[in-house]
């Protein structure tokens, strides 16, 4: 039973997490992550098995609890994503479910946070969203395909020894004056737009760039998958690799790489099939797997002509391993690899609206875990989206992100007050309305790269901050 004998939620359920995001038996997508799935997860994963039964009264921060305040604090911005804010929503939640208010020092729930076993988060996002790629309906998908959308981008933490020593700064900026850079790749259906997958590293070192990590991510795809992808991924080895895994890919060709429509099999006017052949072997790849690697590949390239005006490029090459121009014309590939700038904002959201551009975390153990907590919020907030597009008949990719966030955000803590029937009134409510905010169709759409606001006249830091601290205090300047 997921509500007590007084008609309110459990307070060491699952279902805190669940309801909060607003989930429902009822619901189209609702199994893609019940309760006894997020309890089996985290049996595997070695989480402490804790309910209203087994756990004293004096324990608070159970992991099913401290869960539920962590990702609270991704739902919401600036002072109220403090540690201190979650550990007052907790406050909250106890005295409305009938138990003595906890402290609020947040030392308890910070070594709680602490113990929240990684893999727990990380299976969890990972199931919801293979769950939910199995789940949808053929005429969300491109050609009856699974489309995976794949980039990278980059994420500051705070200015910690551990954390310049585990993902150092740029080197191009002076010690003591730039941030921990961490690099990540995502991987992200194009159908739901959940994220599948993502892997983590320095910004520089051997091994650290997007190709090295996207390279990690290989196992989340499956044959028959579509890898659709910006220029800096067109490679060979790539290529075969992922051919070797029965995937095929839609990329932008290289810059470093001629293409001549003059050769090859032609099928139509600027589209080929050509011959790429092996390159030498490169450093990162050992001679076993190169010997491995096929010695020839076949590929099509598609001129695709750019007319909207305001757009930086006018033509590029589409590389493709979907030789078949029947199946797939030439204006079906350059269709689907307009698509490819939804991982822009994809990235975006994550970065902006779930503000994980700016990591606060201090440790690298712990830095990295509130990533995957935003990403983990990420698919949920994804997951209450399908199931209101799917009953209004849209796609989930129509619908705005920041308003489910908002909606989901204002009933956090209330939602857990309400018994049964008026949960599922409030979650109906607030779906019938996130499928009422459609984001615009601007697919060409053209605005300058420039910002109006000005920034603050304030000159930049030029030396460490307790350096110029102590000049300032001799009566120095700031520069």
């Amino acid at each position: 039973m997921f509500w007590t004998k007084e008609g309110l939620m459990s307070f060491y359920s699952w279902q805190l997490t669940l309801r909060s995001f607003l989930q429902h038996d009822g619901l189209p997508f609702a199994s893609l992550l019940s309760e006894d799935t997020i309890q089996q997860i985290a049996h595997d994963a070695g989480a402490p098995s804790q309910s209203a039964g087994d756990a004293g009264d004096g324990v608070i921060y159970t992991t099913a609890v401290t869960l539920w305040a962590f990702l609270s604090q991704v739902l919401f911005s600036k002072e109220q994503r403090s540690c201190r804010a979650a550990v007052a929503r907790v406050i909250v939640l106890c005295v409305a479910l009938g138990k003595e208010p906890c402290s609020d020092n947040t030392g308890a729930y910070c070594r709680a946070r602490a113990r929240l076993p990684l893999v727990l988060i990380q299976r969890l996002t990972y199931h919801l969203a293979d769950a939910a790629e199995a789940s949808v309906p053929d005429k969300w998908r491109w050609k009856g395909r699974r489309v995976h959308l794949v980039d990278g981008a980059t994420v500051s933490a705070p200015d910690t020894p551990s954390l310049q020593r585990a993902y150092p700064q740029p080197p191009a900026q002076k010690p003591g004056l730039g941030f921990p850079l961490m690099r990540m790749v995502v991987v992200l259906s194009l159908a739901t737009a959940l994220l599948g997958g993502m892997a983590l590293g320095p910004y520089t070192g051997k091994e650290s760039g997007e190709t090295a990590l996207f390279r990690q991510l290989l196992d989340r795809l499956k044959s028959g998958d579509v890898v659709l992808a910006d220029r800096y991924f067109c490679s060979y080895f790539m290529i075969a690799l992922l051919r070797g895994l029965g995937v095929d890919v839609v990329m932008r060709q290289h810059q470093c790489r001629d293409t001549d429509f003059r050769r090859g099999r032609r099928l139509g006017r600027g589209d080929h099939v050509v011959t790429w052949l092996r390159p030498q072997r490169p450093e990162w790849m050992d001679h076993e797997t190169y010997e491995q690697m096929p010695e020839s590949l076949e590929v099509r390239e598609v001129h695709v002509r750019v007319e909207q005006p305001g757009f930086r490029v006018e033509s590029l090459i589409a590389v493709t391993t979907l030789t078949d121009a029947d199946a797939y014309t030439s204006a079906d590939i350059a269709e689907l690899y307009h698509k490819r700038w939804l991982v822009e904002l994809d990235i975006r959201v994550l970065k902006s609206t779930l503000g994980m551009d700016v990591l606060r975390c201090k440790s690298p153990e712990m830095a990295v875990k509130e990533m995957w907590v935003c990403l983990l919020a990420y698919n949920l907030i994804r997951q209450s989206m399908l199931s209101a597009a799917l009953a209004k008949d849209l796609s989930p990719r129509q619908l705005s992100f920041t308003a489910a966030m908002q909606k989901i955000a204002a009933s956090w803590v209330t939602i857990l007050m309400c018994d049964e029937n008026r949960a599922r009134t409030l979650i109906d409510t607030h779906l019938g309305d996130m499928a009422k905010n459609i984001i615009g169709d601007r697919p060409d759409r053209v605005e300058p790269r420039a910002v109006k606001r000005r920034p603050k006249p304030h000159p930049l830091l030029t030396k460490p901050r307790a350096q110029a601290r102590a000049e300032l205090m001799h009566g120095g300047s700031v520069t």
